[in-house]
């Protein structure tokens, strides 16, 4: 296996990158770093976001800038603040064993003054977005006629974001002699046109196909109605919370902010971005969201470019992109570094449509999932509260005079009554409300006309006994699997009604069912079984190790609206200039931590 070793680098690079936990290079990062060092081409690279990109440009460059020069030699063009700062303190991080370097990173929303007194002391390498870059420019305050070097990083969002005037314009007074170095997650004609026009012969580097997603992301959708689209988003991250990590994307900066505040006022763990934040508001929630005090981030598809943060879990689109070609992006922020993630998508019946060229799009196949039920979300909350109660080893450190006397009054209950209240206290957060909510997913048979396709059928079962008999979707589910000895598996779907209720069941186990449930008594009526002349679709199963719901899991363990213009963030990229649509709320103040 090819090491950082065997690519040429310095020993002051590999001591750092070593320090930092590299071992073993990325794709993208084994077949740039030895074109960088070993020829003089231009690199027109193919590769999704969280591949390892910015070492792939950064360690090479690094090695072949001369720090004991005061000129600016390498430039590295990104579309947002983000992304901006993100490469700079990687860039940092690289060269710690280096002397006299100075990577200086420049971009909007904060001061300018400040940036170019930083350029003035000399930099090397010059981080910067586009909107800021040229106001520097037209300052005199950066020069650039004169560097080696050009990195335009996330080429293709720069283009979505309405800035490929600014990109021209910029590499236009640069020489002719400089080498380009192009990254595309994606590569539209736009980009060809660049590339012919700005770059020598280069080479191409690819890892993965254009517009592909990243496979070790798992693509899920559910269907429900509009309107219980919130409440379907509390179940998924009620019932991920042990683990749940991620970026919830909105179409437009109200409902990201709407919804936040919602989230926030029904206790969860949240926050957002979008582009009415100062940029001082949005670094503290990004630092917030980096250190894990924030686990949900609500951002719109602007806000969210150039989010570099490792360990995301989930991504879930409360509403479809406008532009297809964001779903790639979207997905791309979990499952890097080689680890797995999640996409789901709450889907409205009328969007199948757009799910069929997202598939077509980014060469993917999405497995449908159920909501899961209000009971599941409490059963597994309370098996993980007891779980952890269990492996919890007692620390007698802890437990000085001062606790020992204040543990008298619970050590006159009784131990049930002591497991009733710490558990009253874990659940209690599930209101009644909560609790009989009814089942959000739409129904197969409607949801099926709208898909227009058929997927794989179970067998549906008319059973007697319904929510008149105190029976709702969890305690039906228990009472199937334990007359029946049929796995969770094998139980497709429950739709309980007023004196009756469906299940959905796969065909092999129709007779064990049916012998299993019918004649037997519940609260004194006899349970009638047969098979329901109406036979409905069953939802399709989920990816490997799951039944196709995120309630019964067998392991548990462009364009955007926001703005209203195609620039997006570049209203807050120029200094003392407006480009973006008028603000969705104004007078905004973060919540106190």
């Amino acid at each position: 296996m090819t090491t950082f070793n065997d690519l040429g680098l310095d020993a002051s690079v590999l001591s750092a990158i070593s320090e930092l936990g590299f071992v073993n290079p990325t794709p993208i990062q084994e077949k740039s770093i030895p074109v960088f060092l070993e020829t003089e081409r231009d690199i027109l690279g193919l590769a999704q976001t969280g591949t390892g990109k910015t070492a792939a440009f950064g360690l090479p460059l690094l090695q072949l800038t001369d720090f004991s020069a005061k000129s600016t030699q390498t430039l590295i063009i990104c579309p947002t603040r983000e992304l901006c700062m993100q490469i700079s303190r990687d860039l940092t991080n690289y060269s710690k064993h280096m002397k006299n370097v100075r990577v200086v990173s420049v971009y909007g929303g904060a001061s300018i003054s400040h940036q170019i007194d930083e350029l003035r002391r000399g930099a090397h390498i010059v981080v910067a977005t586009p909107g800021r870059l040229m106001d520097l420019m037209e300052r005199k305050a950066v020069n650039i006629k004169s560097i080696k070097y050009v990195v335009l990083d996330e080429a293709d969002e720069m283009l979505n974001m309405g800035f490929r005037e600014d990109i021209e314009n910029i590499l236009s007074v640069t020489p002719d002699t400089k080498r380009v170095c192009l990254f595309s997650a994606t590569m539209p004609k736009e980009i060809r046109q660049i590339a012919d026009r700005y770059m020598n012969d280069p080479v191409e580097v690819s890892v993965g196909k254009a517009n592909s997603s990243n496979v070790n992301i798992a693509h899920e959708y559910a269907v429900v109605h509009a309107k219980d689209k919130y409440a379907a988003m509390k179940r998924v991250l009620d019932y991920t919370s042990e683990h749940f990590y991620g970026i919830i994307f909105c179409t437009t900066k109200h409902e990201t902010q709407e919804i936040s505040d919602k989230l926030i006022r029904d206790g969860y763990n949240a926050d957002c971005l979008h582009g009415d934040l100062s940029q001082s508001q949005r670094e503290k929630v990004m630092n917030r969201f980096r250190h894990h005090a924030i686990k949900i981030l609500l951002a719109t598809d602007v806000a969210a470019r150039g989010i570099d943060v490792s360990g995301l879990t989930h991504v879930i689109h409360y509403h479809l992109p406008d532009d297809i070609e964001n779903y790639t992006h979207r997905s791309g922020r979990t499952a890097r570094a080689g680890k797995t993630g999640t996409s789901l998508t709450l889907l409205n019946v009328r969007e199948f449509y757009r799910l069929r060229e997202i598939e077509k799009l980014a060469n993917i196949k999405f497995k449908r999932v159920l909501i899961p039920s209000a009971m599941e979300v409490r059963d597994k909350k309370l098996l993980a509260f007891i779980d952890t109660i269990n492996s919890t080893e007692i620390e007698e450190t802890f437990f000085d005079d001062v606790v020992e006397k204040h543990l008298k009054p619970l050590l006159l209950l009784d131990k049930e009554e002591v497991l009733k209240k710490m558990l009253s206290l874990e659940l209690r957060r599930f209101s009644a409300e909560y609790m009989n909510g009814p089942d959000l997913n739409v129904g197969e048979k409607d949801s099926g006309k709208a898909e227009g396709e058929a997927r794989g059928r179970g067998s549906r079962l008319f059973v007697s006994i319904g929510s008149k008999d105190g029976l709702n979707t969890g305690s039906m589910k228990d009472l199937v699997l334990s007359l029946t000895g049929i796995s969770g598996k094998q139980l497709l779907r429950i739709d309980v009604k007023g004196v009756y209720s469906f299940i959905n069941v796969e065909p092999e186990v129709v007779e064990q069912v049916t012998k299993g449930l019918h004649g037997s008594n519940y609260r004194g009526r006899t349970v009638r079984v047969e098979v329901s002349g109406e036979q409905e679709r069953s939802f399709s199963k989920g990816r490997s190790g799951d039944d196709g719901r995120y309630g019964r899991r067998r392991s548990e363990g462009g364009r955007s609206r926001e703005g209203g213009s195609r620039g997006g963030e570049r209203g807050s990229d120029r200094a003392g200039r407006s480009f973006g649509g008028r603000k969705e709320r104004s007078g905004y103040s973060r919540r106190r931590d």
